[in-house]
């Protein structure tokens, strides 16, 4: 419950949303990011098809070029969508979103290889990981603007958690399909046709996905919100929030590299380097996001009890100190059972983190310009270290022949990200109205 300043009037979020709508934005979210990321989950045989090289370290390296490639338009995407989430709407920004996806993976699922029309099958997947990075670039922000303000004010984290929940269990449910297409299908199929399954399924992203976003609402904050205050601009956003901007920039690195490093790129690392079978790597995937799908909400209920800030900067801290003994133990005896177990291990750590995420970097931002300044911050953090997280982790394994260098990078970048969530104000904010509990 709210009173707007110089009003009496109540808000009541749960009255705009529901939270059935509240699921509905979860599921077209989940599906939104099973397409984004099912790419990487299949690195090992586009780089064999699209991407024929002289070596295989070079043809990996093209691979997972072409998967940052699409975080070169996240920032774009964002700032484009996230502009138009604050003036038009949270519902009208994610029905767009989810049609650009939809485009985007069918350009994947019909993209003939390198060897039937050459150099136009590699421009096709370049251009539909394009459109696929423009479109996730309004996701994070529009839908998470809708979460937080579709909460009551006391359940904002827990309400905020889905959204990282969601992203796990897309995650999930790529590793889930890219374990059955792998062991299900013999190497000669899985290379003719078989690659393609994943993006087929994710075609069901347009109708259904469409259908889920257009009978959401936008809440009475938003509106008001829009009544209210000045539009937002890129510039307003940049000169009045610069230091929030920063502040979430910062937090995200942690996020970003920990999901593009040590979960996207796990099955590639683990065959390319620790020689284990390519179709039981996702085993550990798939325990992990499984862990991390389940916990995050937990945690992000536990976030609006104790503080946001404080069980942030502990599930920081603990990943940071156990990511490399975990590594070297792997390394030591490299096994699927050990690789589950750090997999397991670092989910359950980062879940104290990945849970009041959402609302964390939401509350930076008043609702007027929330889903840019979430847009901003989030998508210029993924591009930079997370989706060329792969490549440089690739390129910094072969030039210093330490197995360690993804664990470096990472704990390179949860380390910055304690020094910017230690910089938001412990108090959550409330910048839509002045609220009493």
């Amino acid at each position: 419950m709210a009173t707007i300043a110089g009003s009496t009037k109540l808000v009541r979020p749960e009255r705009a949303l529901n939270r059935r709508a509240v699921v509905a934005a979860v599921i077209g979210n989940a599906l939104e990011w099973y397409d984004f990321s099912v790419y990487s989950f299949l690195a090992v045989v586009i780089a064999e098809l699209f991407f024929p090289a002289s070596n295989e370290y070079a043809s990996l390296m093209l691979t997972t070029a072409t998967f940052g490639v699409a975080f070169v338009m996240r920032p774009i995407g964002g700032i484009v969508l996230g502009l138009y989430a604050d003036r038009a709407g949270r519902k009208a920004a994610l029905s767009l979103v989810i049609l650009l996806m939809t485009a985007g993976i069918f350009l994947l699922a019909i993209a003939p290889p390198y060897a039937a029309i050459g150099v136009g099958g590699p421009l096709l997947i370049v251009f539909g990981r394009l459109l696929q990075g423009f479109s996730a670039g309004g996701e994070f922000g529009s839908a998470t603007a809708l979460l937080i303000e579709a909460a009551p004010f006391s359940k904002r984290g827990f309400y905020g958690s889905w959204q990282m929940a969601s992203q796990a269990a897309a995650l999930l449910i790529g590793a889930l399909v890219g374990a059955a297409v792998t062991r299900g299908l013999t190497p000669d199929a899985l290379r003719a046709w078989g690659w393609r399954v994943p993006f087929v399924l994710g075609l069901a992203i347009g109708p259904i996905g469409f259908y889920i976003r257009r009978r959401l609402g936008d809440s009475e904050a938003f509106l008001h919100a829009r009544q209210s205050a000045r539009r937002a601009t890129l510039g307003d956003v940049l000169a009045r929030h610069g230091r929030e901007v920063l502040c979430g920039l910062g937090a995200v690195i942690a996020l970003t590299a920990t999901i593009y490093v040590l979960i996207s790129y796990l099955p590639t690392f683990a065959v390319r380097e620790l020689r284990l079978p390519y179709a039981q790597s996702f085993y550990a995937v798939i325990v992990g996001n499984l862990l991390l799908t389940v916990l995050s909400p937990l945690a992000g209920a536990l976030s609006d009890r104790i503080g946001r800030r404080g069980l942030s900067l502990w599930s920081l801290g603990i990943t940071l100190v156990a990511i490399l003994p975990l590594f070297s133990w792997l390394n030591d005896a490299p096994s699927i059972e050990r690789l589950i177990i750090v997999q397991a291990t670092l989910s359950v750590t980062l879940a104290g983190y990945y849970g009041p995420f959402g609302a964390l970097i939401a509350e930076l931002f008043p609702a007027n310009v929330r889903s840019t300044g979430l847009s901003l911050a989030y998508n210029v953090a993924v591009m930079v270290f997370g989706g060329f997280g792969q490549f440089i982790v690739t390129w910094l394994i072969r030039t210093t022949g330490s197995p360690f260098a993804p664990t470096y990078y990472v704990m390179g970048g949860i380390a910055v990200s304690i020094v910017a969530v230690a910089f938001v104000p412990a108090r959550s904010a409330d910048l839509d109205a002045r609220r009493v509990r």
